[in-house]
């Protein structure tokens, strides 16, 4: 009964630190493939480079989409005060005051009271035109990112993979496998981060478009919403 029981606890006692050898070996394999990352040649520097372009790119285009894309109500009552009471001279302040892609395009639209609606109109779509565009700002940058990251990593990896091969080559009969194998390895590396830093890149560029379609929407409601002021303001 003794050994039974012995037995039994040995088992159990193996069966709970197979999980635990587990998670030992895959913090291990991480550490490893940090380190193999570090001595993977040039191409890392590039790699390294790009994720800190596509990191700023995001952070700093998305303050300033988010920025853009919000409509200041308190703004928009004023407005529709002092237009409709005929104060024209201190709505253009409030707008001028304000400084945003929004208040830019209303202020533009106030310049050109007194002509006809499809002048106001275009007036203010070719201001936020030019907002759009300033939305846009170094996004080209972020696709380039998303493309050339997995390139650079392929590229390491064909120069390390050429360069065991010209070592086995001039090795003769004495090929140490285990180091020509051990090079492979790390120039593998190079093609692993090169594709996570165009997932990153490739994910920050779609958060930031969808974004910069949110921000146009909103400008898109402003506009709506002056010239509805507009057609308020009595003949």
């Amino acid at each position: 009964m003794l050994n039974f029981i012995l037995l039994q606890a040995g088992t159990n006692l193996a069966e709970v630190s197979k999980p635990i050898g587990d998670v030992a070996h895959a913090d291990g394999l991480m550490k490893e493939l940090i380190q193999t990352a570090l001595k993977s040649g040039l191409v890392m520097i590039p790699l390294l480079f790009l994720t800190l372009v596509a990191v700023f790119i995001f952070f700093e285009r998305y303050v300033a989409i988010y920025r853009a894309g919000r409509i200041n109500s308190k703004l928009m009552k004023n407005l529709r005060e002092h237009i409709l009471d005929g104060k024209i001279d201190s709505a253009f302040t409030l707008c001028k005051k304000e400084n945003t892609p929004t208040s830019r395009m209303i202020e533009k639209g106030i310049s050109r009271i007194g002509r006809s609606l499809a002048d106001v109109t275009t007036a203010i779509e070719n201001v936020g035109n030019h907002e759009i565009s300033r939305l846009e700002r170094r996004l080209p940058i972020l696709a380039t990112v998303v493309g050339a990251a997995p390139m650079l990593g392929i590229l390491g990896t064909i120069v390390g993979v050429i360069q065991a091969f010209y070592e086995m080559a001039g090795s003769g009969n004495s090929i140490d496998l285990t180091l020509i194998s051990h090079n492979i390895y790390q120039t593998l590396v190079t093609t692993v981060a090169g594709f996570v830093v165009g997932l990153i890149a490739y994910l920050a560029y779609n958060i930031l478009v969808a974004s910069v379609k949110g921000a146009i929407s909103n400008l898109k409601s402003v506009t709506i919403e002056f010239m509805d002021i507009l057609n308020e303001q009595p003949a």
